[in-house]
């Protein structure tokens, strides 16, 4: 259904995406060189989504794997919201130059984050087809 859409339309859900994502991640870590990466692994991860499509047995099409990668960017986003505190205290010990061992991520926040990206890939496979 969503994949019918033309092709600009497609692109131009993948680019809102890809920067709602790196403008929460600025926001809640508050460090520029960290959104920058982000975003060129956004970019990156986008056209390997396609090159993946089209190597697939099922020959996903560019339009599907465009649908696929803006739901599964806002599934990601979604499930980062409850930890924006978390990335905010983070993001000012990184700024003060406090380095930790290990940085510790609660399991509430992995169940929130895993269960949205996967309602969210699910969705993006139904509207897809």
């Amino acid at each position: 259904m969503l994949a019918q859409l033309p092709l600009p339309y497609l692109l131009l859900m993948a680019a809102a995406s890809t920067f709602v994502f790196c403008l929460a991640i600025d926001r809640w870590t508050k460090t520029r060189k960290l959104t920058v990466v982000l975003f060129v692994l956004c970019i990156g991860g986008c056209l390997g989504m396609v090159a993946v499509g089209r190597l697939q047995y099922q020959h996903w099409s560019a339009r599907q794997m465009l649908v696929l990668y803006s739901f599964a960017l806002t599934g990601l986003t979604i499930g980062l919201f409850p930890s924006r505190r978390l990335f905010l205290e983070y993001g000012a010990e990184l700024r003060r130059g406090v380095k930790r061992d290990t940085y510790e991520y609660p399991a509430r926040y992995q169940a929130a984050l895993y269960v949205s990206v996967v309602v969210m890939c699910l969705l993006a496979f139904i509207l897809s087809t």
